[in-house]
């Protein structure tokens, strides 16, 4: 019998540290510390802030100091791109204020600050109830990094570049010196690396460039990270529903959907036919892990979203369709800094501009926020549009372009998502049986977005819809 229960308590464990770690559910806010908040000023060597390639002096005791605002949109996790110790040349005219051009992987740059910085930032977002995601660099050192000449034998040979088959993974990513993860001191160093930034408190790594590393190297990786309880989440530049489910299989918990990404920029911002977005969507059932996957409408790898559009009225109102969109899908939303009013930028390095805040914002920027902070805050409210089944439904061909509709469901709570790209307010009537839809008739009910105007009911055997131009709207569903 004692044997029995041993055994018992020892496959409970064994299958408890096998479990992956989930971040279904939590809604991540993307900061580039150097452009978020400058909280002490003594740390601004080389500052120029007229100079988009220059520091301008964000640092870890700011981000620290807007921890309440972060809070106040509603996000649960903050993702801070790599704050680790940086070369101090410059390369193309450029510092390396965003963190990729690592020199010391285990030191904080001394323009975001310390590691005592660190520190006291992961216990205040702790305190807050907020989760740290952190940048991890795998592939490269920087340019001017001292270990480029200290140990040449680190990084992989030109020769193997030259004869190679596969050029991402065998040559220098934008000529940066390539890590050999074959060889046993690079792996263990890089394994240390994770170690010491978990060690401080990390609950999650963000991996960077992972089209450019070893899958052999990245499998290991991810299997000490899983054992650690350690949420990842991968960057492949461009990745469509096949590759994220394809490294959600290898041990990612998670990649960036860049193929959703792209659809709705051209269909949301565009004014392009939703079907795009509609047959991403419709591919969801290839994904081993769909609540994990993470969405968003840009980054700073690419140009702003309210960028789209060449006016910017029409930029903050196409944003602010697309965050109440994006509120509706199965998966993590990734906010990246400023997002949220709608901020303006093209190509690297005019998408890294300077955070703004309440005391600058414009009155349209302050109507974004909101939008974004009532969307967010009705996803946290929903059991169903935060953790709920994704049901993406036939609507007819005739309307495919300017009307996609799907249902979010969990634990008998239901809910209708509509989005419609027609330029004025419609009015649809929908036959249940054509949508695949069973529901019980269902007076006029409101959209569960604050202060939005769109309405919904269901009688005789139809969905009846009215909706705002350029909007998306939920709704509670019988």
């Amino acid at each position: 019998m004692r044997r029995t229960f041993l055994l018992a308590a020892l496959l409970a464990v064994a299958s408890a540290q096998a479990a992956p770690p989930s971040f279904e559910g939590q809604i991540v806010y993307q900061v580039m510390p150097d452009r978020f908040y400058d909280g002490n000023p003594d740390n601004n060597a080389g500052v120029d802030r007229a100079n988009l390639r220059a520091w301008h002096g964000g640092d870890l005791p700011g981000l620290t100091a807007k921890l309440p605002y972060i809070q106040k949109l509603g996000a649960t996790a903050v993702w801070l791109t790599p704050v680790y110790r940086q070369q101090t040349a410059l390369s193309f005219d450029t510092t390396a204020y965003h963190g990729y051009w690592p020199a010391d992987f285990r030191d904080v740059d001394p323009h975001f600050g310390t590691l005592a910085d660190f520190d006291a930032l992961v216990k205040s977002a702790h305190s807050a109830g907020l989760k740290l995601v952190l940048d991890q660099v795998v592939n490269h050192y920087g340019y001017e990094a001292p270990a480029v000449k200290a140990h040449p034998e680190w990084f992989t040979p030109q020769a193997r570049c030259n004869a190679g088959t596969n050029r991402d993974v065998d040559c220098p990513l934008a000529g940066l010196p390539d890590l050999d993860q074959g060889r046993a001191e690079v792996r263990d160093a890089l394994f240390g690396h994770a170690d010491f930034w978990r060690a401080r408190g990390v609950d999650a790594f963000r991996y960077d460039a992972i089209k450019h590393v070893p899958s052999s190297f990245m499998n290991d990786l991810l299997a000490r990270d899983r054992q650690a309880g350690t949420w990842t989440l991968g960057e492949w530049y461009d990745a469509d529903t096949g590759t994220v489910a394809d490294w959600q299989k290898a041990g990612f918990d998670s990649l960036f959907l860049f193929s959703l990404q792209g659809a709705m920029k051209s269909s949301l911002m565009g004014g392009q036919s939703l079907s795009g977005v509609a047959s991403v969507l419709e591919r969801a059932h290839e994904l081993p892990r769909p609540g994990e996957v993470a969405l968003f409408l840009d980054n700073h790898d690419v140009p702003r979203f309210a960028q789209g559009s060449l006016f910017e009225d029409e930029g903050q109102a196409r944003t602010r369709y697309a965050l109440r969109a994006l509120m509706t899908l199965r998966g993590v939303p990734v906010i990246y800094q400023g997002t949220e009013i709608a901020m303006r930028g093209g190509p690297d390095p005019d998408n890294r501009r300077d955070m703004r805040f309440e005391n600058v914002w414009s009155p349209a920027e302050q109507a974004v926020f909101e939008v974004a902070r009532r969307a967010v805050s009705a996803r946290k409210a929903s059991a169903a549009l935060s953790l709920g089944t994704q049901t993406l439904l036939p609507v007819p061909a005739q309307q495919q372009d300017d009307l996609l509709l799907l249902t979010r469901e969990k634990n008998g709570e239901r809910v209708l998502a509509a989005w419609h790209n027609g330029k004025v307010r419609k009015t649809y009537s929908l036959k249940l049986s054509a949508l695949g839809l069973k529901a019980g008739a269902q007076p006029v009910t409101g959209s569960l977005y604050a202060g939005q105007n769109a309405k919904l009911s269901v009688s005789g055997g139809y969905l009846h819809l009215s909706l705002e131009g350029r909007d998306a709207a939920a709704f509670a569903l019988k």
